[in-house]
């Protein structure tokens, strides 16, 4: 099996389930409760606060735990919202955003606020300039995501943030799911405010992420109930995943380094050998993208039959991202970036790890070639050739 859908979901690491495991059996208390058995876990989900904030390079009070990326995006975007109304209702983003920010944008129209969704050039990028010329008096947020899910393109975060420290009335969010462990970000150095990861993207499990706050800036709860994670977020606390979430992140930014250069290095090797193929078109940036996505189209191609095509020989792809995948429906994404419609109705996305080898490549590329011929042949029969 060659499994090269990594921005949809990675595999966890074995030490990873492992301490999940054990904290689930030994340590199973609620963090909130009183006794011994409370105290273990509360002091287990302290340590992992702590472990992650350090990995960041930011506060332990400036961790928020949550379900994963969806959730921090929302808790982000409508809690600013929420919290700084009364100062104004516009929010502005990007016409690349992942579901989960640009439909919590939409719900948020419904309660007044304005929405400007910044466009971006053929390489899927913002203009800093076209950003300077949204803000008004009343704009209260700015949210963009680091990279890209769909094609892997990379925002100017650090210009975006530098110029925002001209507008300290404006709060910055960045979804940074895609980017953790494959690109670099600095938090401070970037002027964040706000900065949302998920821990199943970088081999960690499903339900568990976090979202930054940086000390000073106040945000609306979304979930009301107990006075968990600094009142910010109600509800009993997942101690053995948070726990799992900080021994993923760990890992990860250990090899951070060794995986960005293998990642880069099998992604030219794939772009390479796809160019060479006729009627492909890629969509991922040559410059300014992250290392592990590739988008490409081919001429004439269904992606959902191509996808299985390739799962009839064990290699799993997908055709956009994981939570629009099943529309049917162009990519926003390319759409934006000016591909033609035809082109982005036909997109697959590749999208390596660091446990991707060079040796897979190949018999990728081979079953690539089978499914492509299969497809023709198909189309010929359908046309009487």
């Amino acid at each position: 099996m060659i499994y090269l859908d990594n921005s949809a979901t990675t595999k966890p690491f074995d030490d990873v389930i492992d301490s999940y495991v054990k904290v689930s059996t030994s340590y199973f208390g609620n963090p909130s409760s009183l006794h011994g058995i409370g105290g273990q876990a509360e002091k287990l989900l302290s340590q992992s606060r702590t472990q992650i904030a350090s990995l960041l390079h930011v506060k332990p009070q400036e961790i928020i735990f949550t379900s994963g990326g969806s959730e921090g995006n929302n808790f982000a975007i409508k809690g600013i919202a929420l919290q700084y109304q009364n100062r104004g209702k516009h929010i502005i983003t990007t016409s690349i955003e992942h579901p989960s920010v640009s439909e919590a944008c939409k719900q948020l129209t419904d309660l007044g606020f304005e929405i400007t969704y910044l466009p971006v050039d053929k390489n899927g990028v913002v203009s800093i300039e076209s950003l300077k010329d949204e803000i008004r008096e009343d704009t209260i947020l700015v949210s963009i995501i680091h990279v890209n899910n769909e094609v892997g393109s990379i925002q100017p975060i650090e210009e975006i943030g530098r110029l925002l420290e001209k507008y300290p009335k404006i709060i910055y969010h960045v979804d940074h799911v895609q980017g953790i462990g494959k690109t670099y970000l600095d938090f401070h150095k970037a002027k964040l405010d706000l900065c949302t990861i998920s821990g199943h993207k970088f081999n960690g499990l499903k339900g568990t992420g976090v979202l930054f706050v940086r000390q000073g800036v106040r945000i609306q709860s979304l979930i009301s109930g107990g006075d968990q994670e600094m009142q910010k977020r109600a509800g009993t606390e997942n101690v053995a995943g948070l726990v799992s979430l900080a021994k993923a992140l760990r890992l990860t930014m250990e090899k951070r380094d060794e995986a960005i250069h293998h990642l880069t290095a099998l992604k030219k090797a794939i772009i390479q050998s796809l160019l060479k193929m006729n009627g492909v078109k890629i969509h991922t940036p040559e410059d300014s993208s992250a290392p592990h996505i590739i988008n490409f189209s081919i001429d004439g191609l269904k992606p959902e039959v191509f996808v299985h095509l390739l799962e009839e020989q064990e290699i799993y792809v997908s055709t956009t991202s994981a939570c629009s995948s099943k529309k049917n429906e162009p990519s926003k994404t390319l759409l934006a970036m000016g591909v033609p419609e035809v082109e982005a109705n036909s997109s697959i996305r590749i999208s390596l790890s660091h446990e991707s080898k060079m040796e897979e490549v190949p018999i990728l590329i081979n079953a690539i070639e089978i499914a492509i011929q299969k497809l023709q042949n198909v189309m010929g029969e359908r046309n009487g050739i």
